[in-house]
């Protein structure tokens, strides 16, 4: 068997091309994509080289964490039946190309607890429920953000996480046109912003030369978690974290009681997708779609559309 995925053999080098699909074990569940996103994070650093060595990373790589799928089929045991619309977060199961990731494909074959079983009216916004479980990880009774720093798609959910748990946080964003979008919080230039005594500020850019200022932004005792992924060493002044007593924080990948929880919240009504993706292409401009994801400013969410490539 085989189907049809994206491809990224090395920097820069990405194609659409069939690839084989291994039969999985006889308690595993076929997979239709409607939906997968690219991700301006991990993917763009697969994309551009710049990944730092971590454990089954390499090429060639089927990429994508963040797909809407419909089940084909499923064994009686499985809890799963065909027509069933499931989120998938990746699937390893392409022989010789690596699937880390695995969900920019047509057809995946994966596990059965590996899926999330979705409302059969689930639109396309259900890809982007990694996202939403990742906020919802990061985001603790004890550690709720004050400042968000990004207001890209992660922000964004961060910032409506935040607001249903009854914060009001503060989200700044350099770029004038990602300023817009934002539900019940504002959105900052932070060259317009004086305050120093933020005690939790969240960073969701993935850029690890901020940690010095948002040092300088937080209160004494305050404390920063990084909500992104960092290519680069993370390092701070010394002297300044230690006038202010800072604290750190990672915020790592979410688990199952997270991804429920946000299904839940999504489900009735209390945690919104809307107006999240940004753009959208069919699968066979997928090559075109990836350039326009990593460099196109204006470009916050793209979803591959997968309808009539199985």
């Amino acid at each position: 068997m085989q189907t049809t995925a994206v491809v990224l053999t090395g920097p820069k080098g990405l194609s659409l091309q069939p690839v084989p699909l291994v039969p999985g074990a006889s308690g595993d569940v076929v997979v239709d994509i409607r939906y997968s996103g690219i991700s301006t994070g991990t993917e763009k650093l697969l994309w551009s080289g710049t990944m730092p060595p971590f454990p089954g990373m390499g090429y060639p790589l089927v990429p994508g964490y963040e797909a809407l799928g419909e089940v084909v089929e499923a064994a009686e045991d499985t809890g799963f039946s065909a027509g069933d619309r499931v989120f998938v977060p990746g699937a390893n199961c392409f022989g010789d190309v690596r699937g880390l990731f695995g969900a920019a494909s047509a057809r995946v074959v994966t596990a059965p607890e590996r899926l999330v079983a979705l409302d059969p009216a689930t639109g396309p916004e259900g890809a982007l429920l990694a996202l939403a479980a990742t906020a919802w990880h990061a985001i603790t009774p004890q550690s709720r953000p004050d400042l968000i720093v990004g207001h890209g798609v992660l922000g964004r959910l961060l910032a409506r996480v935040a607001t249903l748990h009854g914060s009001a946080p503060v989200v700044w964003e350099t770029d004038p046109a990602r300023r817009a979008g934002a539900q019940d919080y504002p959105v900052l230039d932070p060259g317009t912003d004086s305050r120093r005594d933020y005690g939790v500020i969240f960073d969701a850019t993935g850029k690890a030369g901020l940690l010095n200022d948002l040092i300088g932004r937080i209160a004494k005792g305050g404390e920063i978690v990084l909500a992104g992924f960092y290519p680069d060493p993370v390092s701070f002044a010394f002297p300044p974290a230690f006038i202010k007593e800072a604290r750190l924080r990672i915020a790592a990948e979410w688990t199952r009681d997270d991804m429920t929880a946000t299904v839940r919240a999504v489900n009735d009504g209390r945690l919104s997708l809307d107006g999240l993706i940004s753009h959208t292409a069919h699968a066979s401009d997928a090559v075109a779609a990836y350039q326009t994801a990593f460099t196109d400013s204006a470009c916050t969410k793209m979803l591959l559309d997968w309808e009539g490539m199985a």
